[in-house]
C-alpha cells in the first residue's frame, strides 16, 4: 500500500505545477443552501446533485483526477485503491473538504470507524455545512449505539437538508429510542 501511495503522490506532484486553486463557487453554493432549505421544495434531487458537483470541484484537474479514481475504486469494492487514492488527494490538498468526506466514507465502508470520524471531523471543520458528512456521522455512531449522539447528528444534517433521504426516519427512530421509548 504504501508503494502505491508513494506512486501516486509522485503522479500528483508532477501536476500541481500546472494547476491553478479554484474551489467551489460560495456564492452559488449559498443559493443552492437558501434553495434546499425550502420546506415544500419538489426538486431537491436536483438541488442536492448541484451542490455536490460545487463540492466535487478542487479547483485542480490533477486533484478532480484523483477524487473520481477513488471514487470509481469505491464503486467497484476495491476499497485499499479508494483510500490510496483518497490520502494521495489529502496529502496534496488538505483543503479540499470533498477528499476528506471521500476518504472518510471509505473508511467507513471498510469498518474503519475511528479513521472514518476522524476525517469526517476533519471535513466539517473545512464545510460546516456537509450534510452528507453529517448524516455519515449519524450512522457511525448508531452503529456504536451512541443514539443521543447520533440523533443530534443526524439532526444537525436535517436542519441543513431537511429532504435528505433516511433523515427524518432517522431522526424519529433514535427520538423514540432516547426517550425510552421503544420500537
Amino acid at each position: 500500500m504504501k508503494a502505491r501511495t508513494h506512486i501516486l503522490n509522485l503522479f500528483v506532484t508532477s501536476f500541481l505545477a500546472f494547476t491553478a486553486p479554484a474551489f467551489a463557487d460560495q456564492a452559488e453554493l449559498d443559493a443552492l443552501f437558501e434553495e434546499l432549505a425550502q420546506p415544500e421544495l419538489e426538486n431537491w434531487e436536483l438541488v442536492e446533485r448541484k451542490i455536490w458537483r460545487e463540492w466535487s470541484r478542487s479547483g485542480s484537474p490533477a486533484m478532480d483526477l484523483l477524487l473520481r479514481r477513488g471514487r470509481n475504486a469505491m464503486r467497484a469494492g476495491d476499497l485499499e485503491k479508494a483510500i490510496d487514492h483518497f490520502t494521495a488527494l489529502t496529502d496534496h490538498a488538505p483543503e479540499f473538504a470533498e477528499g476528506w468526506n471521500a476518504r472518510a466514507t471509505a473508511f467507513f465502508n471498510a469498518e474503519e470507524y475511528g479513521l472514518s470520524i476522524a476525517d469526517i471531523g476533519r471535513t466539517l471543520s473545512l464545510n460546516p455545512r456537509h450534510f452528507g458528512a453529517l448524516q455519515g456521522l449519524g450512522r457511525i455512531l448508531e452503529e456504536l449505539e451512541q443514539e443521543d449522539d447520533a440523533l443530534k447528528a443526524y439532526q444537525a444534517a436535517a436542519a441543513i437538508h431537511p429532504h435528505r433521504d433516511g433523515i427524518k426516519e432517522a431522526i424519529e427512530r433514535l427520538e423514540r429510542k432516547t426517550s425510552g421509548q421503544d420500537i
